[in-house]
């Protein structure tokens, strides 16, 4: 029988640092195939995402994205992803898209902040209110168990509301003095606009980037970049198609020799150190591979608590 993995049934396996290392191991496998493919029908879309690493296997994330459906309870989102053996092709796993997201997205931002935030840093700040936001504050606890959180959204209330579920998480008012006073700045936005700005940085601080995921939409602006040492964790999927380095890249603001490494370069050790005055940015672009080295990691941590005692 094919299992099928649900939040439930295995996330009280997993450990973030233990998926952050894995994610830096998988990057030392071949480099992965990939390939999305996008359906369409009105407001409705099919995302079918698509990685293949050779010798760690097959894996396709289907999600569906039905807008209606909030109107009638139901969820606008569901989807699941397919694991599939190297070797044979069989199918070896049905994993809940929910999971392979959660810890797939901020599995990545937290590897970024390990390696490009400073030992040091002893304070985060979460520019947005949603899941994503609830799921860094987990992830960056069990990486800085003492670090202190900040929440900032554009709706305090909702910035409020999602901090009274995580004792000692503060709100922020005023964004740019929160920014400036954070070592590490984490944004997970629905922005198309910049909503953190360059001239508010100051030298050490470590920014991860997740939401902007469109050609159209960016988080922060040119003055940020051209402050920044860049990093990305894979070049294919960011540059060519997310706004936050299409747009600069276009218009001449940065050039890809502005991007300093991605996640393989680490993985090799390709990538020089930071310096402890250097800001640092984590583009955090969520490829289908990243998927598949979560799914991968998830099918092992399950199958270790099925193995006969």
């Amino acid at each position: 029988m094919i299992p099928v993995l649900t939040l439930e049934k295995v996330e009280p396996l997993l450990d973030w640092l233990d998926l952050s290392s894995a994610l830096l191991a998988g990057h030392r496998a071949a480099p992965p195939q990939i390939e999305d493919v996008l359906l369409s029908r009105r407001d409705d879309r099919m995302l079918s995402r698509s990685a293949w690493i050779d010798g760690m296997g097959l894996g396709v994330k289907s999600v569906s994205v039905f807008p209606g459906n909030a109107a009638q309870g139901r969820p606008s989102v569901q989807g699941a992803m397919l694991v599939f053996d190297d070797t044979t092709g069989a199918i070896e796993a049905v994993i809940d898209n929910a999971l392979i997201t959660k810890w797939k997205t901020a599995g990545d931002s937290l590897l970024g902040a390990r390696l490009l935030a400073r030992a040091d840093a002893a304070s985060l700040l979460i520019v947005g209110a949603g899941t994503v936001a609830s799921t860094l504050i987990e992830a960056y606890r069990a990486w800085k168990p003492g670090i202190a959180i900040t929440l900032w959204a554009r709706r305090t209330e909702a910035a409020a509301a999602l901090a009274a579920r995580y004792p000692g998480v503060g709100v922020a008012q005023d964004l740019q003095a929160a920014v400036a006073a954070a070592d590490i700045v984490s944004t997970c936005t629905m922005a198309k606009a910049p909503v953190v700005l360059g001239e508010w940085l100051r030298p050490g601080q470590h920014l991860d980037l997740i939401g902007a995921y469109t050609p159209e939409m960016r988080e922060v602006d040119d003055t940020a970049l051209t402050r920044a040492r860049i990093y990305v964790d894979s070049r294919a999927t960011t540059l060519p198609h997310i706004g936050e380095l299409l747009i600069p890249l276009a218009k001449g603001a940065i050039t890809e020799a502005d991007i300093l490494g991605e996640l393989r370069d680490f993985a090799a050790e390709r990538v020089a150190p930071r310096h402890a005055d250097d800001i640092t940015i984590f583009k955090n672009g969520g490829g289908a591979h990243l998927d598949l080295m979560t799914a991968r990691y998830m099918l092992e941590r399950w199958r270790a608590t099925q193995a006969p005692t």
